[in-house]
C-alpha cells in the first residue's frame, strides 16, 4: 500500500499532560495523538516526536512525524485531527515530507523559551498557567546577572552539569551547540522577562536547570562564577534546582529544506 510521510507541527497546553512520551495510565501528548489517529485511520499509527517535553511544559512548535496511507493528504490529516483532538492540543500545520524524514534525528535545531511574570497580576489564573509568577517576597532578579549567564551559555559546552544523570549514554560527551541564548523584556503589556535559547540539541531538564541556576545567581544566592564552573562540570551535583515547568515552552524545531515535499508556510 502506498504511504505518505507527514510532519505535524503541534501546539499544546502542557498542564494536563504528563509529558510527551506514552506512559501507562497517564495522559500524554503522544498517547492522545496515537489514540486519536488509530480511531479514524483504522490502524495503529506510530507518532515520533522531535523531543520529549516534561509534564507541564507547553509547546508552540513541537514536531511529530507519522506515516499513513496515501489517501491522507497533509491538508486532510490536519482538518480531521483538529476536529477530533481535545481542546488543549492543536495541529498548527501539516506538511508532506520525504520518506527519510525523522522528527527527532532529522532536526538541525530546536528553540525554547522560558517566561517569568514580574508584576502582581502575574498571579492571575489567566497568566500563571503560561509564565512563572516571581514571588513578591523574593529578591528581585538582577537583569545584568541574567544577561551575564546567558552570554556564557552560548557556544559549544558539555552540559553534564545542567542535565539529569543518564540523559545520554556514558559514551556521549553531552555536548550541545547553543546558537543563541538571551533574556528579553516582554515587548508590551504585562511586566515580565523571557529567556530564549536555541541549540542543535537539548539534554533532559537542561533548560530548566539553566534557568534555575540563573535565578540563584541573579538573586545573589550563589556567585556568578558557579555558573561557568557548571559548564565544565562532570556531573550535576552542584546545579541549582530546576525552574518550574510552567514557564517553559518548545517554540520551534528546524529541519533541512530538502526534506519538505509540500511548501513551508
Amino acid at each position: 500500500m502506498a504511504e505518505r510521510t507527514l510532519q505535524l507541527v503541534l501546539h499544546y497546553d502542557g498542564r494536563e499532560f504528563a509529558g510527551w512520551q506514552i506512559q501507562p495510565a497517564r495522559r500524554t501528548v503522544q498517547g492522545v495523538l496515537e489514540s486519536t489517529l488509530g480511531g479514524f485511520t483504522g490502524a495503529p499509527v506510530r507518532v515520533m516526536g522531535a523531543g520529549r517535553t516534561d509534564a507541564g511544559v507547553h509547546a508552540r512548535g513541537q514536531v511529530a512525524g507519522i506515516t499513513v496511507g496515501e489517501r491522507w493528504t497533509a491538508e486532510k490529516m490536519r482538518r480531521v485531527l483538529n476536529e477530533k483532538l481535545p481542546d488543549d492540543l492543536w495541529v498548527a500545520a501539516a506538511r508532506e515530507m520525504q520518506p527519510a524524514f525523522h522528527a527527532r534525528y532529522s532536526a538541525t535545531a530546536r528553540r525554547y523559551s522560558y517566561a517569568v511574570g514580574l508584576d502582581d497580576e502575574a498571579n492571575s489564573p489567566f497568566r500563571r498557567r503560561w509564565a512563572l509568577p516571581w514571588p513578591a517576597d523574593k529578591k528581585p532578579l538582577d537583569r545584568e546577572l541574567l544577561d551575564w549567564c546567558a552570554a556564557r551559555a552560548e557556544g559549544t559546552h558539555r552540559f553534564r552539569g545542567f542535565a539529569v544523570r543518564g540523559t545520554a549514554p556514558e559514551h556521549d560527551d553531552h555536548s550541545c551547540d547553543v546558537h543563541s541564548a538571551r533574556w528579553r523584556s516582554t515587548a508590551a503589556g504585562p511586566e515580565g522577562l523571557v529567556f530564549e535559547i536555541a541549540a542543535n540539541r537539548f539534554l533532559h531538564h537542561m533548560v530548566r536547570f539553566l534557568v534555575g541556576t540563573m535565578f540563584d545567581v541573579a538573586t545573589g544566592k550563589r556567585p556568578k562564577e558557579d555558573f561557568t564552573a557548571l559548564l565544565d562540570a562532570e556531573s550535576n551535583d552542584k546545579v541549582s534546582p530546576p525552574a518550574p515547568s510552567v514557564g517553559l515552552c518548545l517554540e520551534e524545531v528546524t529541519y533541512p529544506a530538502g526534506l519538505y515535499l509540500s511548501p513551508q508556510g
